[in-house]
């Protein structure tokens, strides 16, 4: 009994109800001015419902109504855009029109018939009852008079019901809106997994210096390169911290301009990076780095510092060769470095196995290019190309 009482205490229950009646004051409108046509205000509903903007309006009073603080009620809020948009509006505000008559019907006349009943059953004829004529009262009518009122009460919350299912069917949204919904996903995750990558390059190039630096400089004993391995420290948690705070202004979303994305005409910073922390790099770069567009160069940077944090975490500071080449169509990348045996971490891959590597690979493929890595000549080689074009 309690579960079936229990849509008497949700307020979704009225504010349905509310949208069931909001049609009918403008039958009543109707019906007081043109008595003898009740089915008049059907045949205004085609033309109003071809008008594209009917639907957000629908679409906001169904979200608003029946659906009051759902997430994703399953409603279109914006205008008509297709023939089929409009002619599934048409067809809503028709059965609106329908369900709300029948609403008006159970929420006036059901208590009407209680009242007359329980009349009835006091000995009072009812003759002014349009549905029906009680000329000889009994107290039997009174039995009837409950029933009325569990009629008007199934009725509301039913039809409550069936116009929210009868909503999200007609003013759902549309295939075209769904694939637009979708690709409003899919663009969000795959940001999300950008700044994760990000966070992941440029965080753990600063701590892979700064961890190779801090045992170098306590291996050496020596106070000038003491000096120098906590100035690369610095210089590369600066540069951390730079990224960090970009990022956690993309999350939160603020107006104020983050810091901008580093790019290969920086690749020489970094490598000086790099260099400081041990690695023996001989670095070629050809071609005009700054001519490029801005995804290949900001890419490009990236894996850059992927392959030199790889070789630094698990090669430890052996020759490393970047070359870097600027074509008409391509930019190409190459990292070299010397597979070294008996170091914790590398071996085959040098490293570059797991979210390094697939990082890698998948900047590489979003931008149309590709990446080799793998053995190749007793080295372990990266091998990039990004098309310009």
């Amino acid at each position: 009994m309690v579960r079936l009482l229990r849509p008497l205490t949700r307020g979704t229950t009225y504010t349905r109800l509310v949208h069931l009646w909001v049609p009918m004051l403008l039958v009543s409108v109707w019906l007081f001015v043109f008595p003898g046509q009740p089915w008049g205000p059907a045949l205004p509903l085609i033309p109003l419902g071809l008008i594209p903007a009917v639907r957000l309006g629908e679409g906001v009073q169904a979200q608003v109504l029946l659906t009051p603080g759902e997430k994703d009620p399953g409603f279109s809020v914006r205008p008509a855009a297709t023939w089929g948009d409009r002619f599934r509006t048409v067809l809503w505000l028709e059965v609106r029109m329908v369900l709300g008559a029948l609403a008006m019907f159970s929420t006036v006349w059901f208590p009407m018939l209680a009242y007359d009943f329980t009349a009835a059953a006091f000995g009072h004829a009812v003759t002014d009852n349009p549905l029906m004529r009680i000329t000889h009262p009994h107290w039997a009518y009174g039995l009837l008079a409950p029933l009325c009122l569990v009629a008007m009460y199934a009725s509301v919350v039913g039809l409550g019901e069936l116009v929210t299912v009868v909503a999200r069917r007609l003013l759902g949204p549309s295939a075209a809106e769904r694939v637009a919904a979708l690709e409003k996903r899919t663009e969000q995750l795959l940001e999300r997994t950008r700044i994760a990558r990000e966070l992941h390059d440029s965080i753990g190039h600063a701590l892979t210096v700064a961890v190779v630096q801090a045992g170098a400089a306590r291996a050496a004993g020596d106070p000038a390169f003491t000096d120098r391995a906590l100035l690369a420290i610095e210089d590369t948690g600066r540069a951390a911290l730079e990224d960090l705070e970009r990022v956690l202004g993309l999350l939160r979303e603020t107006r104020r301009p983050a810091s901008g994305r580093p790019t290969l005409v920086e690749a020489d910073r970094l490598m000086e990076s790099a260099r400081t922390s041990g690695a023996k790099i001989d670095s070629e770069l050809t071609g005009p780095l700054e001519t490029m567009p801005g995804p290949v160069s900001r890419e490009g940077y990236r894996i850059l510092q992927e392959c030199l944090t790889n070789v630094l975490r698990h090669a430890g500071p052996v020759p490393v060769r970047v070359r870097i080449a600027v074509e008409d169509r391509a930019l190409t990348l190459e990292v070299r470095n010397p597979l070294t045996a008996g170091i914790p971490g590398s071996g085959p891959g040098g490293g570059m196995r797991g979210s390094g590597l697939r990082g890698i690979r998948e900047r590489a493929a979003l931008l149309g290019g590709t990446a080799r890595t793998g053995p190749d000549g007793g080295d372990w080689q990266v091998h990039v190309e990004l098309p310009l074009r």
